[in-house]
């Protein structure tokens, strides 16, 4: 693990410890809406090309995101409900990701995240600490630190599609 990384881990799990789930909620909800913003300033013509050969789409941010979520939004729903997490996927979560509006992967995004939301809210703040969700950069985190990387995620592709946007002559959406 890189410094980086054991900064970031510590973050999480520092603020995961001292955050309520519903300040975590609010924060993830506030990261949501910054993603939406920067998605929707993504000129629609251009959603699915790549600014650059070895960037992303930003249909692919979108695919990537909601892929994410299902494994890390899923993960801590299952372990809130005594489930096993569920694997984690190959590859990036955009490969074969059909072409969709920013409009609809969000709706995809706002209904698991709902789900999630519902679930979180209802859980015991200090239940089912001892079960992790494996993350392949931080290492296992529980579903505090999760629910609060999903925030940190959120805000990092939303940087990415305000790049995106930038690159095809749209203005960057003010934070």
């Amino acid at each position: 693990m890189t410094d980086e990384q054991k900064r970031i881990r510590g973050y999480l799990q520092a603020q995961g410890a001292k955050q309520t789930p519903a300040e975590i909620v609010a924060k993830v909800e506030a990261a949501m809406a910054d993603l939406a913003k920067a998605a929707r300033a993504v000129p629609v013509a251009r959603f699915a090309e790549r600014p650059e050969p070895e960037e992303w789409s930003a249909n692919e941010v979108l695919a990537h995101v909601v892929a994410a979520d299902g494994y890390f939004g899923g993960g801590v729903v299952a372990v809130l409900e005594g489930r096993p997490a569920p694997p984690r996927g190959g590859g990036r979560g955009f490969e074969n990701a059909p072409l969709r509006t920013a409009d609809a992967w969000l709706e995809i995004l706002g209904r698991q995240r709902h789900t999630l939301f519902d679930r979180v809210r209802a859980a015991d703040p200090a239940g089912r600490l001892d079960v992790t969700i494996e993350h392949p950069f931080f290492g296992p985190l529980n579903w505090r630190e999760t629910l609060l990387f999903t925030r940190l995620h959120d805000l990092d592709h939303a940087g990415q599609l305000g790049k995106i946007a930038a690159a095809f002559g749209a203005a960057p959406p003010a934070r």
